[in-house]
């Protein structure tokens, strides 16, 4: 919600910062919302980053940038200033209290699939044993995906 491309900048900013070194971004694609449809289009994009944390680091670190930009959890799905989630890990297949690797949606959304296809299209999913290009051929997701 709000000034969507700021956020997503000011988000990657951060996380060059706290938590690796970005090393590929995605386009920015702009897609109805998810879940909760009676809100404003989502912006999402997709980076690849090198990181020394550890993946519950990682993720403790993204929600404090999330918090820092606004963020405050209401609602499931609801509208947001930004949402940061680590989708894969390496190959790792993990699960914490805090974070699950890799993200358990991937292979129903096509707001994460196009832009991870964009970066990665022969990535293998280590649960489905898939790539993303054929995950996204796939997905049953109807939501338009649109490169900005």
């Amino acid at each position: 919600m709000g000034r969507r491309k700021e956020f997503l900048a000011r988000a990657k900013k951060w996380i060059g910062a706290e938590a690796g070194m970005i090393l590929k971004e995605s386009s920015i694609y702009e897609t109805a919302a998810w879940g909760n449809t009676d809100q404003q289009a989502f912006l999402n994009q997709v980076i690849i980053l090198q990181t020394k944390h550890l993946p519950d680091e990682l993720m403790q670190t993204l929600l404090h940038i999330e918090q820092q930009l606004g963020r405050i959890r209401t609602q499931k799905f609801g509208p947001r200033t930004i949402d940061l989630d680590i989708l894969f890990y390496d190959g790792l297949v993990i699960k914490t209290k805090l974070v699950t690797i890799p993200h358990p949606a991937i292979q129903e959304r096509r707001f994460v699939l196009v832009p991870l296809a964009e970066l990665s299209p022969r990535k293998i999913h280590p649960v489905y044993r898939q790539s993303i290009a054929k995950l996204l051929q796939n997905c049953t997701d109807e939501l338009a995906v649109k490169k900005l």
